[in-house]
């Protein structure tokens, strides 16, 4: 049976992986030949359940194939954390939507660089010639421009998007109520970090034992969730270093590294 709309407050990781995926391509490692399907890792994205729909957070190059796996029909929105080809390069997929919803267009909520970015790697979509196109044929979007720490309304619920550095780029994570969502942070900025207190789940992303340039390591985790204290953690954006049960030893009970299809009830 196909899902329409999720329940408010539900989540759903659509991908979990890195910007490679796991099994990771000419890769014979042992996670990357693991038959434990928490192991296989599609580029990261999640989904969750708002009052007036459904919320897309990234649109990744897996997006038709975690879509079909979930039994998902369509986004009501997209919200992006930044525009690496992992987390945007599946927006072609979302062409269906509006006419699987019945919207006339998928509001897209972003910074002001990355609806920039739609607009020059997706220049056909804003083509006037084709805009009269009926749905399934272009994605039909209309961009927002969201700013830093200040809380917008998306779908009736309220999103602070939050400044987290990711090497050389600046990209959003939010808090959405007692949820926070920071994939492919490096470092997350003082201010940030004041707006992460309180929280009941943080999910949060760690890509391998030791630190990276442009991403936080498990030391580098563990320090954040040391000072920031939420009542469960969840690693996304998981390399293929970490094996899953092997990772779910080490930890303690309250942080775990998601995998992809793993749901969450009333986590916000």
């Amino acid at each position: 049976m196909m899902i329409t709309t999720l329940p408010v407050g539900d989540l759903i990781f659509l991908g979990t992986g890195t910007s490679h995926g796991v099994p990771m391509m000419g890769c014979e490692c042992e996670v990357c030949q693991s038959t434990d399907p928490r192991n296989r890792r599609l580029r990261s994205s999640v989904i969750l359940g708002f009052p007036e729909g459904n919320l897309l957070i990234d649109t990744s190059p897996d997006l038709r194939q975690q879509f079909l796996r979930e039994k998902l029909c369509y986004a009501d929105a997209i919200l992006y954390t930044h525009p690496h080809v992992d987390h945007l390069f599946g927006l072609d997929d979302t062409r269906l939507f509006p006419r699987l919803n019945g919207r006339e267009t998928i509001p897209v909520y972003a910074s002001r660089h990355v609806t920039n970015e739609i607009r020059t790697r997706f220049a056909y979509i804003f083509d006037p010639r084709v805009q009269e196109f009926p749905a399934g044929g272009i994605p039909k979007l209309t961009l927002n421009a969201l700013e830093p720490y200040q809380e917008t309304e998306i779908l009736g619920q309220k999103v602070l998007p939050l400044t987290i550095n990711h090497g050389l780029m600046d990209i959003f994570g939010f808090r959405i109520g007692n949820l926070a969502y920071c994939t492919d942070a490096k470092v997350i900025p003082s201010e940030s970090m004041r707006q992460l207190y309180g929280l009941e789940t943080l999910i949060i992303g760690c890509l391998r034992y030791d630190p990276h340039p442009t991403h936080m390591g498990l030391t580098e985790v563990m320090e954040i969730v040391s000072e920031l204290k939420p009542q469960r953690v969840f690693f996304t954006h998981i390399g293929h270093r970490f094996d899953h049960a092997q990772l779910c030893e080490e930890l303690p009970p309250h942080i775990r590294p998601a995998y992809d299809g793993l749901y969450l009830r009333g986590c916000f």
